[in-house]
């Protein structure tokens, strides 16, 4: 990522399915249970490439999920960051996120702002409805617009339930294309997956927030690596536009960020989480 594109990715954005190397398929019932929690992560560098390597990352993650598979799943997002490109050069990004998923994985709902040194660059209002054969993004902001998406893309919500169903099944690669509403509203990234080996209740206990919590200590966890793709450039041996690694607990909490830019990767501390019960379906 270079200091031209303020927008920093957001960690919503999920996995993908329950097969191999295959395309993603509908969503399916699942006994993944996720947990209403609320997380806050302390991003800073973790290193840097390229020929002006950024110098310094400094900020935060408020990730703020929940629902059931009732009444659907929530979820507001705030990613702050302070980037020191040195030489004097600094720029601060603020991205706010509101989204809202059914259980089906039929109806999502995305609301965005992305803030440069306190001035908006720009904000993303719409909705998306999925059906067996076609699938179709309504967008209020950046402009008015109706337009098809492929019917095999994963919402958020989705992508996090498919990924935990494939860990317990023992699965570690998978890849399918991704729909999160970010950047214009308009992008649907391809993704590719490694899930490692099993990490054991009881066993690497974490030195952070997580691993303060009785409940999560009982929980298996993964590994997990994403990259994320650019859809529009398919052929000969494309870079990812960013990854992501952290490890995922089977109720859908996350851990031990690794935010990879190109240009250089932020790493996630969780600092403190807030566990809730959810509503129980009637």
């Amino acid at each position: 990522m270079s200091m031209r594109d303020a927008r920093f990715p957001s960690v919503i954005a999920g996995l993908v399915l329950l097969t191999g190397a295959g395309v993603a398929a509908p969503a399916q019932n699942s006994d993944v249970e996720f947990a209403s929690h609320r997380a806050v992560y302390e991003l800073k560098l973790a290193s840097a490439r390229g020929n002006r390597p950024v110098e310094a990352v400094r900020g935060r993650i408020l990730y703020d999920f929940s629902g059931s598979q009732c009444e659907g799943y929530a979820l507001q997002f705030r990613q702050v960051s302070e980037i020191d490109a040195g030489e004097g050069v600094r720029m601060m990004t603020d991205m706010r996120a509101t989204t809202w998923e059914d259980a089906a994985a039929k109806s999502f709902r995305f609301n965005s702002q992305n803030f440069v040194d306190q001035k908006l660059k720009n904000a993303v209002d719409g909705h998306a409805e999925r059906e067996a054969a076609r699938a179709v993004v309504d967008l209020k902001k950046p402009a008015t617009k109706e337009f098809g998406i492929d019917p095999a893309i994963m919402f958020p919500t989705d992508h996090m339930r498919r990924i935990i169903a494939s860990a317990r099944e023992g699965k570690t690669l998978l890849q399918g294309p991704v729909f999160d509403g970010s950047d214009s509203g308009e992008k649907v990234y391809e993704t590719m997956t490694v899930i490692g080996q099993a990490i054991e209740p009881d066993t690497q206990k974490p030195d952070d927030a997580a691993g303060k919590d009785e409940h999560l200590s009982k929980l298996r966890r993964w590994p997990v690596s994403i990259s994320y793709f650019d859809r529009s450039k398919e052929g000969g041996d494309q870079l990812p536009v960013y990854g992501i690694k952290f490890e995922l607990y089977e109720n859908g909490i996350s851990r031990a960020l690794a935010l990879d830019y190109n240009d250089f990767v932020v790493a996630g501390t969780m600092t403190a989480l807030e566990t809730r019960p959810s509503k129980p379906c009637n």
